[in-house]
């Protein structure tokens, strides 16, 4: 549910331009439909670990619905270098990234070709958590606290912008590299005092381990930080070579997390299926926790808003957070969600 700390895309964006496959939309199963066609092989690369943000593609997998389509699917976990660094690559046709993370691969000689297609969670989720009752429950009260940082500038500037908006002084929050593995434990245990963390995992999990916390979403203090995070990306050859393929994919995994927001416990019990190693509770919490954020308030899924896209890389132009300036509308499409 969380992101890499030590993802760096801008470092691996050269090695990966050097391996771009050509002709990437060359992706023939040996699998057959019913009707006899060759089934077309579609590898797709998670952020992470699976988890409630991946479920609506497991359960199109599980309830045949790339199969339908023609499709076969391959799910596989990113290398260090990202999923982005992958689908670029041409080696994977589509995976799961974020809007901040995917700003460094989107200008300049080296970008990626990659866009976003999908957005899987409307709005963003993120926020600090922190014990309850310490003061931390508003930006300003972070200052003398430990926070566990992991030391990207975009990360470090948001929560500058939030300390300051809120009247406290960024400069006396104590960073403390992180080494966060396991939210609850680090925060019992005073390692550290706040994290930064994705309500519908993480948050779910201090309620499901009975830790009393304070929490603020970044979005409720700044409203320029409700960008999209995760977003279903693709390699832009792969769909300029096979727009038909990369609709029904799309078509696909619609179904799947619509069938995942009208029973988030059968949801959760399919990812759990192919996950079983996470825990039930959390899973099945944050499933339902879930269910009222893939699509929110929109009527199509995995629409991207673009005035809520541009105003977050504007802000990243505006404080000199990104090598090269990211001109507005790009780095996403709608064209190829389905009706």
């Amino acid at each position: 549910m969380k992101k890499a700390g030590s993802k760096i895309i801008a470092g691996a964006m050269v090695a990966v331009m050097c391996v771009i496959l050509v002709g990437c939309g060359k992706n023939q199963s040996n699998e057959k439909t019913e009707s006899g066609t060759p089934m077309k092989k579609i590898t797709f690369v998670l952020d992470w670990t699976p988890n409630t943000n991946h479920t609506g593609i497991y359960v199109a997998q599980e309830k045949g619905y790339f199969e339908e389509a023609g499709i076969q699917i391959e799910i596989v976990q990113p290398p260090d270098d990202g999923a982005e660094a992958l689908v670029a690559s041409g080696k994977a046709q589509f995976g799961v990234s974020f809007q901040d993370y995917l700003a460094p691969a989107l200008t300049g000689e080296n970008k990626l070709p990659v866009i976003a297609v999908a957005a899987l969670i409307q709005h963003n989720t993120s926020g600090i958590v922190s014990r309850k009752g310490e003061g931390m429950d508003t930006p300003k009260g972070l200052e003398g606290k430990k926070y566990a940082t992991w030391d990207l500038d975009v990360e470090k500037a948001v929560l500058k912008n939030v300390v300051e908006a809120d009247g406290g002084d960024f400069s006396k929050v104590n960073l403390i590299p992180s080494t966060v593995t396991d939210e609850v434990s680090a925060l019992k245990t005073k390692s550290v005092d706040a994290i930064w963390i994705y309500y519908a995992w993480a948050g779910i999990a201090t309620e499901v381990k009975d830790l009393d916390t304070d929490y603020f979403a970044f979005r409720d203090i700044n409203p320029v930080f409700d960008y999209y995070t995760p977003v279903l990306i693709a390699n832009t050859e792969y769909l300029e070579e096979n727009e038909e393929m990369a609709k029904a994919f799309l078509d696909a995994v619609k179904k799947g997390y619509e069938d995942a927001i009208a029973d988030p416990e059968g949801a959760a019990e399919i990812l759990l299926k192919a996950a079983p190693e996470l825990d039930r509770d959390i899973t099945v919490r944050s499933q339902k926790w879930l269910a009222d954020q893939y699509k929110a308030e929109v009527e199509r899924w995995g629409y991207i808003d673009s005035t809520r896209w541009n105003t977050f890389y504007n802000w990243l132009n505006d404080n000199n957070l990104v090598e090269n300036k990211i001109p507005e509308n790009t780095g996403f499409t709608n064209d190829y969600l389905p009706e």
